[in-house]
């Protein structure tokens, strides 16, 4: 439990109302009850405040008229709401243990506080970094590293040489290290198999979303930056570098050697191609086709709007015509180019 002006104290933030008003979590404005924290991002939520039975609201100042009880008074509420979860933080804490059916290897390096959970292997030279939680069934390859205070959910495998940094999040499933998709075509043997000899480097508050994949690099590291966030379900082939604070959200693909800048989202569903350059600061729609680098800071979409199926029935096989129709353009430009030129002629 804790009270409104501890909470303000915290997140320096201006308040209103009692400051020993306590708190005891936070909740959506809808289902909030009276000891309960909620708050308000746009102006069209408004309207549901009257309704909400939240104890503290945060607010903008200039929407502090519409609620006459306490408030945190915020420039940015959705921001100040994520700082409030973590103050609130209700995930399991680590035992600071190592369970009696994991498997932890003579060489590995286990720090201070290190939670080893039921079933995990540790490989010859892994390090664990003090106060990591290392979930149940969790696979950690030869010589990878963890960084302080990184938690890795259940059932992750991470395969050799990677290197994952500070404070991170590798959710359930999620599989970091596997070999990148490179083959050679040989017509006597079929695929030749490319080993895969780099790694993996995850710099410093890293998120890894519920079965996502991020390949090793073929002779180089792939890359992803300190405060990369990557949803549920991403795929991020070998060789790629995700530069600092760019997010993906989920079923994202990034082919092999692409380089992304810093500062950068993908909504979902984005289809990004290989050996492709982004610069910094680019924003690119749902389902997005980015087939080429783009060199200009900025929001980019691609693909075909939903509509009636009738409607996208009619205009696919318009599509399919479309070759066709610029052909007959260009000869009746021709033809008219060349019938206005015989008539200056004359």
């Amino acid at each position: 439990m804790l009270t409104l002006g501890d909470i303000a104290a915290r997140l320096s933030l201006e308040f209103r109302g009692p400051a020993e008003t306590e708190i005891s979590g936070v909740a959506p404005l809808a289902t909030a009850g009276g000891e309960q924290l909620s708050f308000v991002v746009k102006k069209i939520h408004l309207p549901m405040v009257a309704g909400t039975r939240a104890g503290v609201l945060i607010l903008r100042n200039e929407w502090l008229d519409c609620w006459s009880g306490p408030a945190l008074i915020s420039d940015d509420p959705y921001l100040s709401f994520a700082r409030v979860t973590q103050l609130f933080d209700n995930r399991p804490k680590g035992s600071g243990s190592t369970h009696p059916t994991a498997v932890v290897h003579a060489s590995a390096e286990v720090g201070a506080g290190v939670t080893i959970g039921p079933h995990a292997v540790l490989e010859e030279g892994v390090v664990v970094a003090e106060g990591a939680t290392i979930g149940a069934g969790v696979y950690l390859g030869h010589h990878s590293r963890i960084g302080r205070r990184t938690r890795v959910y259940p059932n992750v495998v991470i395969y050799h040489d990677v290197v994952v940094g500070e404070d991170c999040v590798i959710h359930g499933n999620a599989t970091i290290g596997a070999d990148g998709f490179g083959f050679a075509p040989c017509r006597e043997e079929g695929w030749v198999k490319i080993i895969q000899m780099g790694g993996v480097r995850l710099g410093d508050r890293v998120e890894i979303g519920a079965s996502t994949t991020i390949d090793r690099g073929a002779l180089e590291d792939t890359v992803l930056e300190d405060n990369v966030i990557i949803d549920d379900q991403v795929h991020i082939g070998h060789n790629v570098t995700v530069g600092a604070r760019t997010g993906m959200a989920a079923c994202t693909g990034v082919g092999g050697s692409t380089v992304i800048g810093k500062d950068c989202t993908f909504a979902g569903m984005v289809g990004v191609g290989d050996h492709i350059r982004i610069v910094d600061n680019v924003h690119v729609n749902g389902q997005g086709r980015v087939s080429k680098s783009l060199e200009e800071p900025g929001l980019y979409a691609s693909g075909t709007p939903i509509q009636p199926y009738r409607d996208w029935s009619k205009n696919a096989v318009r599509f399919e015509q479309l070759a066709t129709l610029a052909r007959r353009v260009a000869e009746l430009e021709k033809r008219l180019a060349d019938a206005n030129a015989k008539t200056e002629d004359s």
